[in-house]
């Protein structure tokens, strides 16, 4: 597939499709593919496909690499579903049917040869990952667990790898299940001119299984899993004593030592599921915020340099990787930048963040948008156009007009729509909630916040019209970022 130079693409993650209890990878996605193509479509972009955690935020994953079993479609479900995702209820609805899947599968001896040869090849980060979720299933979370099953002694780990290992199984299986619908579905969209355009957290959580099995890759006490060192962001005019994020730095010398090969793995992995890959906070490959382990807040962290090109030549050299957009939003020195020019990685622009103080020199303005970025109207991150509309105050609003002029309320987000496919930005992707211009209690995430509203969100059913379809094509089309013949 070769996409134009010009491309216009959609940002609605697998949880957010209508049907069932959670969107997940069934006919809903094949539906909305279609609708994608038909809308001139060439990217979809989606938030980390990971295991997420118990309230639903893909950003906080028990592993870097797997899939989260509760995007496998599973047979006999409901077609109809609520209008916000419940996690905790939709996986109590999905199990028992993922596992009478996996029962199945190991019935059959052609499947059961199958199941061998995809752990098989998958072994560097499975196992790990499935013993892992058995014994987070058991204890709970990791820094409670035993002893000796925490510092991960042979024998105790074997001794827990039999006892679980009907438990063990069903992760492993889950995996199978989830990389063949997983890949169905993109060959799917491929085969429609349309590419899937992944995300990935720059951290991992404490409690992962990679932070288990590999220790000594992260700052934290290898016999505790306690955290010696935490990521997180300064004080800035919006926080006295910035962000605490609660997940460990990495040990980047333990890295490099080893030739990166934990992060070639995880590139790797990356590449077998999507096209292109946003990497969120990219500015900690050139420095990071490092807090340590006992401060209660950030404003007692430092700036380390982070790895820089040396970690994208080594992921570079093994080849393989996928096409990279570059999360450059936030506090951005001009080293950041210049890591991000010599690598030829697209940054990104948010139409939001436009009409600010600083007037025509601000560089989400689209007359400074570079030809190889991203912009976008909002990410996942950020209000709605229209909820950002409507808490706007007197002073923003009188500058988008300035910009825009006046227009009815309900006419904003086509407006920033329009704006974004008109930039000379190479790539346009639009949340869905903006294309359907919908109101701030269709956001979808509020950061610092934990909250039954984050992440929940979901499309109608009747979200995916001919008209719009149709409709969008042509904004495409006048643009120039219809997929190319």
């Amino acid at each position: 597939m070769n996409p134009s130079p010009r491309c216009a693409g959609v940002l609605l993650h697998v949880t957010s499709l209508p049907g069932g209890p959670v969107g997940d990878l069934g006919a809903s996605a094949y539906r909305f593919v279609d609708w994608l193509a038909a809308a001139g479509q060439s990217v979809w972009q989606v938030l980390p496909l990971v295991p997420a955690a118990g309230d639903g935020s893909p950003y906080s994953g028990v592993s870097s690499v797997a899939g989260n079993p509760l995007l496998i479609a599973v047979p006999g479900e409901s077609a109809r579903g609520p209008a916000r995702v419940d996690f905790a209820a939709a996986w109590r609805a999905k199990e028992p049917r993922l596992r009478g899947m996996v029962e199945e599968l190991h019935r059959d001896q052609a499947e059961r040869r199958a199941f061998d040869e995809f752990t098989g090849r998958q072994r560097d980060w499975l196992d790990d990952y499935a013993l892992f979720r058995a014994l987070a299933d058991r204890h709970g979370a990791v820094m409670g667990w035993p002893e000796e099953l925490r510092r991960r002694d042979p024998s105790a780990l074997r001794r827990a790898a039999a006892e679980l290992a009907d438990e063990v199984r069903f992760h492993q299986t889950a995996q199978l299940l989830f990389d063949r619908q997983w890949q169905a579905l993109r060959r799917y969209a491929r085969d429609r001119g349309v590419r899937i355009a992944g995300d990935m957290a720059f951290y991992v959580s404490q409690h992962s299984a990679d932070v288990w099995a590999h220790p000594e890759l992260f700052a934290v006490d290898p016999a505790t899993l306690a955290l010696q060192g935490v990521g997180g962001v300064p004080p800035d005019a919006f926080s006295e004593t910035g962000q605490r994020w609660g997940v460990p730095v990495y040990a980047w010398a333990a890295h490099a030592a080893d030739g990166y090969r934990w992060w070639l793995q995880r590139m790797a992995k990356t590449a077998e599921q999507v096209d292109v890959v946003r990497i969120d906070h990219f500015r900690g490959f050139e420095s990071f915020w490092n807090v340590p382990g006992d401060a209660p807040t950030a404003a007692s962290g430092a700036w380390i340099p982070g790895p820089g090109r040396e970690l994208f030549d080594a992921i570079r050299s093994a080849g393989g990787a996928p096409e990279i957009w570059a999360e450059d939003l936030g506090e951005i020195t001009p080293a950041v930048e210049a890591l991000r020019d010599q690598l030829g990685l697209p940054g990104m622009r948010v139409l939001q963040f436009a009409f600010d103080e600083s007037g025509g020199a601000n560089i989400h303005l689209p007359f400074h948008h570079p030809q190889e970025c991203v912009v976008y109207t909002g990410t996942h991150d950020n209000d709605t156009v229209l909820g950002w509309w409507t808490s706007s105050n007197a002073a923003r609003k009188e500058r988008v007009r300035r910009y825009l002029g006046r227009m009815r309320r309900a006419r904003v987000p086509g407006a920033l729509v329009r704006m974004a496919y008109g930039s000379v930005a190479r790539h346009a992707v639009v949340p869905l909630q903006d294309l359907l211009g919908l109101s701030g209690r269709a956001r979808m995430n509020l950061p610092g916040t934990v909250s039954p509203t984050n992440w929940s969100w979901r499309a109608a059913p009747g979200a995916f019209t001919r008209r719009r379809a149709r409709a969008l094509a042509g904004l495409a089309a006048d643009y120039g970022r219809l997929p190319a013949p």
